[in-house]
């Protein structure tokens, strides 16, 4: 029983004690997480097909410092969809292929991000939060690496699943290009 919960607080002091945090470089299309600034993990991710910026309905993806607001899925199996941030029990069709579909599944999980700079990516017409830019999964996993998404940063399914059991919400994002 002692092992037992040595082995419980040993995990739960490495969680609370961890200090994650997520840099996104666009000209590169990848997503590093960092714990006490050290680099623990690395992902390749598609950022927008639009390019880089913060006015709302512009499909841009916004640069500058977010945080995670909220996680939703958690226990949504991998490769079903989301509509409206509601989970949709079916699963999507993987494309694998460089294809370009007509649909923008987000898949798996998400991670709903806030400005942080105010009047930047933060209030008024510039707000991440209120124009629902995510890191999630996707079916399109053939286009991660290249510009593609509708403003959002998409990641393969099985990144975007690790990703989420790492990260706490409030983790700090920081996208550049």
């Amino acid at each position: 029983m002692k092992f037992l919960l040595l082995i419980f607080f040993s995990f739960i002091s490495f969680t609370v004690l961890a200090n994650y945090s997520i840099e996104i470089s666009i000209s590169e299309q990848r997503l590093y997480l960092l714990n006490n600034n050290k680099l623990i993990r690395s992902y390749p991710v598609s950022s927008s097909a639009y390019g880089e910026g913060q006015v709302e309905n512009s499909l841009k993806t916004p640069l500058g410092k977010h945080k995670i607001k909220a996680k939703i899925g958690t226990n949504v199996d991998k490769y079903h969809f989301f509509v409206s941030r509601e989970h949709i029990p079916q699963k999507v069709e993987i494309i694998s292929k460089n294809i370009d579909s007509e649909d923008d599944f987000i898949t798996s999980r998400i991670m709903w991000l806030e400005g942080l700079d105010e009047g930047f990516n933060k209030g008024t017409n510039v707000d991440s939060y209120d124009r629902y830019i995510y890191i999630h999964g996707t079916h399109e996993e053939g286009l991660i690496g290249k510009k593609a998404s509708h403003g959002c940063i998409r990641m393969l399914n099985h990144d975007v699943l690790e990703l989420y059991k790492l990260v706490p919400e409030e983790t700090t994002v920081n996208i550049y290009l």
